[in-house]
């Protein structure tokens, strides 16, 4: 189970690290720098946290192994939540209700700190290493 996490988490932490790449070139070409919070974000939440997870899966054994799969796809949907809500709620490019986009703000953000958490909790619970 592990193994199957750790290389999904590191793929989609890869995507998240082209798209937040791709903000980053997008911002310095034009010399528009107003998307920095949401750039930042992808990058730090999407690429860096993601493979942080997917390394952690591929080193240790877990326990209990429902937890390694309810903590990727919270973590996944919960960063991809929280930086899609930022940027809607930032440039809100479809006109959407302001509300609903500040629900989908939060609600990703929710997800992202719950997924630390369980990550915290499923760290005292790896498998001792036989020697």
């Amino acid at each position: 189970m592990e193994q199957k996490w750790s290389l999904r988490l590191i793929r989609y932490a890869a995507l998240f690290g082209i798209l937040g790449t791709y903000v980053g070139s997008k911002m310095s070409g034009v010399i528009d720098y107003s998307l920095r919070p949401i750039h930042a974000h992808i990058l730090l939440v999407g690429w860096l946290s993601l493979f942080a997870w997917g390394i952690f899966y591929r080193a240790y054994k877990v326990r209990y192994k429902k937890l390694v799969a309810i903590h990727g796809w919270m973590a996944i949907l919960g960063a991809f939540g929280l930086t899609f809500g930022m940027w809607m709620y930032n440039l809100n490019p479809f006109q959407l209700n302001e509300s609903l986009v500040m629900i989908f703000f939060i609600v990703g953000g929710s997800m992202l700190l719950l997924a630390f958490l369980l990550f915290v909790i499923i760290t005292f619970l790896t498998e001792k290493e036989s020697a």
